[in-house]
């Protein structure tokens, strides 16, 4: 059995891992990659000369973009096999998909409009309408269901991160691997902790936090020390945040710290249409993560949804107090970017991070500390406090994976091949298991080729 680390390797988006048996080729996620230009232009290029049709199925870890992204680039390019993923990670997936193809449409649209590409025509890596139809693809599975791809045996496990997340755990050639997707962590404020794995003979582990640990403070009271300061100073409290886990983590905690009275009574929005629709399926799902159905409904019943364009236009006219959580999460796109224009040059509002930045992105450059933030074509004056939260990631830090690790059924010599972090991420996490372990650790490169 080989495998070919097609993406997420030396840095942590674009994950794709081909698969093949004797008879059999399986992706294992299937990625877009995000942050830095020469990255991103990897989006464009083939897969390294594999024919989609030679592909027997996608199987899809969760519903993040830089897991499952790459997708309707597939359907484009005429894939037609399954992908195969949780139930619930097809439902989030509905969104997420259609949701970029209209971005890269809006964006594509905004510079042939204002000339700002060095192509006469840019167009979109694929629309909205291809996202919709890559959808018909999609197969539902529950955890711990069995079930074959020619000679390959797999199924999906619980590993907390966000709502559907999964380990991937196949099977052939007498051959068991597994790969990790993204993490979760043992104590996240919304979802379970991961289960532990089975025995492997190697395991494709994520690295994103293998040199950072989570920040320890109490993130209630974080979160309530940067409300009650802004309120004060009369400003705006600006959240990007990614629409799916952290917008309902978010909103939890806002109306947590409401009924206990610890910050004022705020109008909240969440000016997100798409993370409006996945708190509905976060609803439909309390089974598969900490918050009761009441606590889902108190969430809907204390922020206001903003779904429309007008709706979003009128929270610009209010000029007192407020709270606004839109997308996205590394403030590439969405809401959040015409906010940013109108308040970035007033000293009262506060820009909130809450989750990683990658390197290259708006968020990035926002946390180092600009002065001035380029949104669709223009240079905007920052003088808004800029604040970070650095203990609600949904990945496990390296001490959390480590003691995962030493939970799951596996051997002590066992191989693990790093994947989905940077690069002193991915030093990080190798020296640290190497220290406090005996698996056998190496950083999996970028296009090589490992045979099992």
């Amino acid at each position: 059995m080989k495998i070919i680390f097609l993406g997420g390797c030396e840095t942590v988006t674009g994950s794709k891992f081909l698969v093949e048996t004797k008879t059999t080729r399986v992706l294992v996620d299937c990625g877009l990659y995000q942050g830095y230009k020469w990255l991103r232009r990897r989006n464009w290029q083939p897969l390294l000369s594999v024919d989609v049709n030679q592909i027997d199925a996608i199987l899809l870890t969760h519903a993040h973009l830089d897991h499952s992204g790459y997708i309707p680039v597939l359907y484009k390019q005429g894939y037609r096999g399954p992908v195969i993923t949780h139930r619930a990670t097809k439902e989030l997936c509905a969104i997420l998909l259609a949701d970029s193809g209209h971005i890269q449409e809006e964006d594509a649209r905004f510079y042939r409009k204002y000339k700002l590409s060095k192509h006469e025509e840019p167009e979109p890596l694929y629309d909205r309408a291809t996202a919709d139809k890559s959808m018909e693809l999609f197969e539902a599975v529950e955890y711990e269901d069995r079930f074959t791809v020619g000679d390959i045996k797999v199924y999906l496990q619980n590993v907390g991160h966000i709502l559907g997340a999964a380990s991937i755990i196949i099977e052939a050639e007498g051959k068991k691997i597994g790969f990790s997707g993204d993490v979760g962590r043992p104590d996240d404020v919304l979802m379970r902790p991961p289960n532990p794995l089975p025995d492997l003979d190697l395991l494709l582990l994520e690295s994103t936090y293998g040199n950072r640990r989570h920040d320890k403070t109490d993130q209630f009271q974080q979160l309530s020390d940067v409300v009650n300061e802004t309120s004060k100073a009369g400003g705006v409290l600006l959240i990007p945040c990614f629409a799916v886990g952290r917008a309902q983590t978010l909103q939890h905690m806002l109306v947590t710290l409401l009924e206990a009275k610890r910050i004022p009574k705020l109008p909240i929005y969440l000016d997100s249409p798409m993370a409006i629709n996945v708190s509905d399926i976060y609803r439909r799902y309390s089974y598969e993560h900490r918050l009761t159905p009441a606590q889902c409904h108190s969430m809907g019943q204390k922020i206001t949804y903003t779904r429309s364009v007008e709706e979003s236009k009128a929270i610009a006219e209010m000029n007192f107090p407020h709270i606004i959580i839109a997308g996205s999460g590394m403030v590439t796109g969405g809401r959040i970017l015409h906010h940013l224009k109108q308040l970035l040059p007033d000293h009262r509002t506060t820009v909130l991070f809450t989750g990683y930045q990658a390197g290259g992105t708006r968020g990035a450059k926002m946390q180092e500390g600009m002065e001035s933030v380029k949104i669709h074509g223009e240079w905007i004056p920052n003088h808004a406090r800029i604040e970070v939260m650095n203990g609600l990631s949904g990945h496990g830090d390296f001490v959390d994976i480590e003691q995962w690790l030493k939970q799951s059924s596996l051997r002590k010599d066992m191989p693990i091949k790093l994947i989905h972090g940077d690069p002193d991420a991915l030093e990080g996490m190798r020296d640290h298991l190497r220290r406090t372990t005996n698996f056998d650790i190496e950083i999996a490169g970028y296009q090589s080729i490992l045979t099992v």
